[in-house]
């Protein structure tokens, strides 16, 4: 009989439907709604990129399935079954139903992963925070993962996305040497530089190891999809970023938004929409790289993290 290993697979969540946006919303806005000017914005949003029907949900419940999948495959010849639990940050089922439903199922020992590669105080650690209270209310052992960012197997499959794009440029008639590559991530508040926070320092890691392993000859990094705050955020944005590069003179910019792991919001509005209006206003061609969402070395890289801390703790 095999033993069972609980993964708790936490992200951002997303709303399952256009009925759930204002419950979404709300919640991460800590309990205060947004105004009825706000929740049309929001859902003219979500309309503009999936017509209703909410993929962005499905995107997410695929990569926890693969990571399954990718840990069993891995282990099959062991005595070991990985069984993953999906929990939210801001959407049904929450952390704290993935955990208790670990506990529910009897799971022993147990690891916790984030669909995010990048660690920061504002969002990996508030995602344990959260899993290690309601883990310590069942006395369910649970370790966790803090980034993967670096991990060769997340490296080599960025940059063969980047070269993909970059060989369609050339295919159009630009040199590499033309193209301005521009990793992204989601902004946070300037503060955490501060708090001492390795998020941004860790995105640059990122970045570098990527542009050296792709040798692109021409890169920087900009920042996307700031909270609307009174707080400063960190930037520049990549709105911003693209009309300097205007000014530049230059004419192709490949994106490459390394802080997101599937597509959702931030990458089919804020870059597939938004930034690409504005490229055509400004006569840019933009491209952005395909988003990892069950890309088989990715699901490497979360396997392998799995299993190396679960050999690490329990082993």
């Amino acid at each position: 009989m095999s033993k069972k290993i609980g993964v708790l697979v936490m992200s951002y969540g997303t709303p399952a439907s256009l009925d759930d946006v204002e419950a979404y919303y709300t919640h991460i806005r800590r309990g205060n709604p947004p105004a009825p000017e706000q929740l049309k914005e929001l859902k003219d949003r979500y309309e503009a990129i999936v017509g209703g029907v909410f993929p962005l949900r499905e995107n997410t419940d695929n990569q926890v399935q693969g990571m399954q999948d990718m840990l069993n495959e891995h282990t099959k010849d062991s005595e070991l079954e990985f069984v993953c639990y999906q929990g939210l940050k801001h959407a049904f089922p929450f952390i704290e139903d993935g955990v208790e439903q670990m506990a529910a199922d009897g799971i022993t020992e147990a690891v916790g992963i984030v669909l995010a590669p990048h660690y920061s105080t504002m969002s990996v650690a508030s995602y344990i925070k959260r899993a290690k209270e309601t883990a310590e209310k069942h006395n369910l052992p649970i370790s966790f993962i803090e980034s993967y960012h670096l991990h060769p197997k997340l490296i080599e499959t960025l940059s063969n996305r980047v070269n993909a794009k970059l060989e369609l440029f050339e295919e159009t008639g630009a040199t590499r040497e033309q193209v301005r590559v521009l990793f992204s991530a989601h902004s946070l508040p300037e503060r955490i530089l501060t708090m001492g926070d390795p998020y941004r320092d860790q995105l640059m890691e990122t970045s570098k190891a990527i542009a050296e392993r792709a040798n692109v000859p021409s890169w920087q990094f900009t920042w996307q999809s700031a909270g609307r705050t009174a707080e400063p955020w960190l930037g520049p944005d990549v709105l911003d970023t693209m009309q300097e590069l205007a000014k530049e003179q230059v004419k192709y910019v490949l994106v490459a938004p390394i802080g997101f792991v599937s597509d959702h919001l931030e990458v089919l509005y804020d870059l597939d929409i938004e930034a690409q209006e504005l490229a055509t206003e400004i006569d840019m061609r933009l491209m952005r790289i395909d988003s990892l969402n069950t890309d088989p070395l990715y699901m490497e890289v979360l396997a392998d993290e799995v299993i190396r801390k679960y050999k690490e703790v329990y082993a």
